[in-house]
């Protein structure tokens, strides 16, 4: 008998990636206690490499499988189905081995007694000898009915909810149909480029059923290819030892490599059409994986067979409640949000709310320092999102950080919209946001002067106040830095896939029926540019091991999305995105004033990060050719929010920093640019404190010129995007 293989990937493994996907920490983040203290940093993951494609081989003549050579695949398979596994055939009166499934099965043993109802304190029902148990009749009888009654109530939701739209839905939301037509007539106008990739695709195809006989036969035989480096879904060793599961692994594999190498050779794309058709494809090569199949996932095959099927029946269950909290959609349950609260073990940093408007609330958090800088520190997240990613836990928060630094530090927390701020455009923002927050921390503090901090769209937001003030000469805002901001959207990554008048027009459509767009439609853009990690990696472990998500705050607060007005989401979309009319000079106008970003002096600070796939880190490098002030750009390691969240006990993510002028090739900045270990923070704060280093005793929220409203994060925080 061939050794038990390791198992998949845990809940915790896979709510470890889905944050590495988001561009979060690595390791894991159970809710922690109000007093936590910082960890010692873990080890980087191994990680095996591929090894390269074998040759074409000769298969040996047929020899006997040895009994140590037994498939697990096919065992597993047989317990699964039936019971014991039957000898395989003679060699001698069988046909050469194929790379299938499993044999046919046998009989059924007879069934163990059933159990009693599922989560009572009775004993399961005895397993087979092979560790096979059968399903438990009382348990798939009570699990069907609660199916039919559940998806009774989801299908009547669902046609409620379209009974209420105006006309019929769109078949093609996305407007892909006619980016694969296009991609279709040109591949047709060169069959020959078709063919070859064909013959290519057939002669590696042969080489490995080939290869996969010799090893049903006791041999030895290379991989003719490999999974990418880090790609998790085969994690399972028995997709390397099992000769069956190895077959279907690398033909998912071969087929992949097909269908992307002959998109790729459509030539005469438009660059968005050749872009879109790109990202779909991968789409569906990723739909496709056997991972995502239990008849074809040895890891749920062995789960099935050591449950009794259990697995499955949970994981429908799982399914229809994602369906229940979505009306009728699909939304994924990633993490286990009843072990998070907001203000008592997630975003606890003391503070208090000292303002508020119809748009946001402003936090000012209480020091830790007897003195502080004279300037306060303003920060603008973005409002696609929640503020606390920056005050995600103690050991990690970059809000509790810089108080310690010394900084008052003042953070907008955005409303959570609703219909009765459909007509909020982006001006309103600006007026009811910087504008806003500068008059209150005038108040609370007296000081005039304050340096600002910009988050993604926070951050296009502070560049347009600062484009907007330049015009009035109001110098209130002394510095900026820009957390992965885009300011020239000519190249706004896989984002822009989304961006096209069709899909603006489907987009505009839905927000005109009730006011703004749902923050679920904008999670679900964002996993897609993510999605084996984001969507397949709990389709796997939700529904088909049946498994409860693991409690992880980053993916809480990946969940807890926001809603979009639809005037400013429209303006935001269509200005920025798709005509990129911020960097044209005059190409938009807020409250009365042409904006020119050339108009900029005040020094500012880029951060950018590497491996970012919603601000690409070449396009946030533009900006140093659209401001007139002193610059700094920095590029910081790893992605969108773990890049930015690197605090300076983590030891983990390093940053690039380049001296001298901006060359207009970011890569050309990058080769001459000088890597340091750790975090970008301590250089920021040195950055920061030498526009100005005066101090001033330090500030109590409430104790200044505005009183205290209630305890920080506040309530704005709270309203989730189902409320």
């Amino acid at each position: 008998m061939s050794r038990k293989p390791r198992s998949g990937r845990t809940p915790p493994e896979v709510a470890q990636s889905g944050a590495a996907a988001l561009g979060g920490p690595a390791e894991g983040s159970p809710p922690a206690p109000r007093k936590s203290r910082t960890p010692a940093p873990e080890a980087p993951a191994q990680i095996s490499l591929p090894t390269d494609p074998a040759p074409m081989v000769r298969a040996d003549p047929p020899t006997p499988l040895p009994a140590a050579a037994e498939p697990e695949a096919a065992r597993i398979a047989l317990a699964v189905s039936a019971g014991d596994p039957q000898p395989a055939p003679s060699p001698a009166t069988a046909a050469p081995p194929a790379p299938e499934a499993a044999p046919p099965p046998p009989a059924a043993p007879p069934p163990p007694p059933p159990r009693a109802a599922a989560g009572a304190d009775t004993p399961p029902s005895s397993p087979h000898e092979n560790g096979f148990r059968l399903p438990d009749p009382a348990l798939v009888g009570r699990t069907m009915a609660d199916v039919a009654e559940r998806g009774q109530r989801i299908v009547h939701e669902f046609l409620r909810r379209q009974g209420g739209t105006d006309g019929p839905p769109n078949p093609d939301p996305l407007n892909i149909g006619s980016a694969f037509l296009e991609m279709t007539t040109r591949l047709m106008a060169n069959p020959a480029r078709v063919m070859q990739a064909q013959i290519g695709f057939w002669q590696d195809y042969l080489t490995l059923w080939q290869n996969t006989a010799r090893r049903m036969l006791g041999g030895q035989a290379e991989p003719v290819i490999a999974e990418r480096r880090g790609d998790k879904r085969f994690k399972d060793e028995a997709w390397r030892e099992n000769e069956v599961f190895d077959f279907i692994k690398q033909s998912y594999l071969l087929y992949s490599r097909y269908f992307t190498n002959v998109v790729h050779g459509a030539e005469g794309l438009a660059p968005k059409t050749a872009q879109k058709v790109d990202f779909y494809t991968r789409q569906f090569v990723d739909a496709m994986s056997p991972t995502n199949f239990w008849l074809t996932n040895p890891e749920v095959l062995r789960k099935t067979a050591e449950t009794g099927g259990e697995n499955l029946l949970k994981g429908l269950s799982n399914l229809l409640s994602d369906l229940e909290r979505g009306k009728g959609k699909l939304r994924i349950h990633m993490t286990d949000e009843s072990k998070f609260t907001i203000g008592e073990n997630i975003a606890v940093t003391p503070g208090k709310v000292v303002y508020r408007n119809a748009l946001m609330q402003l936090i000012q958090y209480s020091p830790t320092t007897e003195t502080v800088l004279k300037r306060p520190l303003l920060i603008l997240p973005p409002w696609i999102n929640k503020f606390y990613i920056l005050d995600l836990r103690p050991k990690n928060s970059f809000v509790r950080w810089a108080v310690s630094q010394g900084h008052t530090v003042f953070v907008v927390s955005w409303v959570n919209p609703d219909e009765s701020l459909a007509e909020m455009g982006f001006e309103d923002y600006m007026r009811l946001g910087p504008y806003a927050a500068l008059d209150a921390i005038e108040k609370a503090t007296g000081e005039r002067q304050v340096n600002a901090i910009g988050y993604c769209l926070g951050g296009t937001l502070l560049a347009c106040t600062l484009a907007h003030m330049a015009k009035r000469a109001d110098d209130r805002i002394a510095s900026a830095t820009f957390f992965t901001t885009m300011l020239d959207f000519e190249e706004a990554g896989e984002l822009g896939v989304f961006i096209d008048e069709e899909q603006l027009q489907a987009i505009e459509a839905r927000m005109s029926q009730r006011g703004y767009l749902e923050g679920a439609e904008m999670a679900d853009t964002f996993n897609m540019l993510r999605a084996n990690d984001l969507i397949w990696s709990f389709v796997v472990q939700n529904y088909l091991l049946g498994q409860e998500p693991f409690p992880f705050d980053l993916l809480f607060w990946n969940g807890d999305s926001t809603r979009m007005p639809a005037k400013m989401h429209s303006f935001y979309l269509r200005r920025m995105y798709q005509q990129n009319d911020l960097v044209k000079p005059g190409g938009i106008t807020l409250d009365g004033e042409a904006l020119d970003l050339r108009d900029i002096k005040v020094p500012s600070y880029f951060l950018a990060t590497r491996e970012d796939h919603i601000a690409p880190w070449k396009s946030s490098y533009r900006a140093t050719h659209l401001f007139s002030g002193p610059l700094r750009f920095v590029l910081a390691a790893s992605g969108h929010i773990a890049g930015v969240v690197n605090p300076p006990d983590s030891g983990k993510y390093s940053h690039w920093i380049a001296t001298g002028d901006f060359p207009a090739d970011p890569a050309e900045w990058f080769e001459h640019a000088t890597e340091f270990a750790g975090s970008w923070w301590p250089d920021w704060q040195r950055w920061i404190t030498a526009q100005d280093r005066s101090t001033v005793p330090a500030r109590e929220p409430g104790a200044g010129g505005l009183p205290a409203l209630e305890d920080a994060p506040g309530s704005y925080v709270k309203v989730m995007a189902g409320d």
